[in-house]
Formats: C-alpha cells, structure tokens, sequence
C-alpha cells in the first residue's frame, strides 16, 4: 500500500483523468480512494461530486497534487497500458456498507486481472448461495470500478451482464484484460 493522503478524512480531493474509456473522476479522503466515476464530462463531475458531498459532509476540492489521487492516476495509466499487476492504491470503503461491502472485498481479494467470475459464483463464494441478485445490485453501486473490478463479474450462461459505466466500457475493459476480442470498431 502507498501511503495515506494528506487530505484528512474530514476532506476529500477530486481530479479527473482521460483514460482510453473516456474521463474518470477520482475522488479520495485521507482514508484512500473513496470513488471513481465514469464518463466525467462536466455535468457528471458536477453531479457526482454534489452527491459525494453530502455523503462525505465536506465539500470535496479539486487537487491534481493530492498523493492517492497521484498514485492512483499512475497505477490506472500502467492498467490501460496493459499492465496486470493489483491495484495497490489505499481504498476508503465508507461509501459502502453490509453484504455490498463485503462482495466487492472479495471481488478485489479473489477475481485478479484477466479473469471473470459468475454473479452466483460470487454469490457462493460469499456464504449466500441465493443471493446472486444482490451480487449484481452490489456490483452496480461498486463506487470503486476499475480499481474494485466489478467489470470481471459476468453472468453464468456466458453474457457479460450488465455495467454502471456502460457495456461498451465493460467489453473494452474485458479486452483489454484479454477476455474477450478487442471491439472491431
């Protein structure tokens, strides 16, 4: 792990960086990288950062200096590089909670670059063999993609379900980990 921002933890920092899926918007609190956020054109940003105030309760302010924003920008370029090494980026998990939380700890403990697991395989890997469902709702509050792969967890019959970022975001990911064909177009 790198170390702790200096944002204190009744602070947040934002920035937003271009990837090849389009702008992310990187959010952190002394705690760590609290969220990311696809397609951060201006509205989005905006909007994001709105709610992610009043869940924080402080203002988040714009930093392309803050540490974990640093240092996840640079393991992201090293990702969509094509480098398959973890996330090692401190992660402030307090915008999720219960069985959410606890999904996505195993999604980023257990699932490791360029592989997929079945939203009832997570189901069970979890100790709740019939909440395959709830995996999916988990997955599409992820507030941490990309870093927290949610974009890794496919359905059982071999679709690749859905996306909060979008499920052209989601194949170009997958492709990028070799899981399926790089897009034709």
């Amino acid at each position: 792990m790198t170390a702790i921002s200096a944002t204190s933890a009744a602070s947040a920092a934002w920035t937003v960086r271009d990837t090849p899926v389009g702008p992310l918007l990187l959010a952190a609190t002394g705690a760590g990288l609290v969220t990311i956020v696809f397609h951060a054109d201006e509205r989005t940003t905006g909007q994001a950062l709105t709610r992610l105030a009043g869940r924080l309760g402080t203002e988040p302010i714009r930093s392309d200096g803050d540490p974990v924003l640093s240092e996840t920008a640079g393991q992201l370029d090293a990702y969509f590089r094509g480098a398959p090494g973890p996330f090692t980026v401190p992660l402030d998990w307090s915008l999720t909670s219960g069985f959410a939380a606890r999904v996505l700890h195993l999604l980023a403990d257990t699932v490791p670059y360029g592989s997929v697991v079945g939203y009832q395989e997570l189901a069970d890997r979890a100790g709740e063999p019939g909440a395959a469902r709830a995996v999916g709702a988990a997955m599409g509050s992820n507030p941490l993609p990309v870093v927290v792969p949610c974009h890794r967890v496919v359905e059982s019959s071999g679709g690749i379900g859905g996306f909060g970022g979008g499920l052209e975001t989601k194949r170009a990911l997958l492709a990028l980990e070799g899981v399926l064909p790089e897009p034709l177009f």
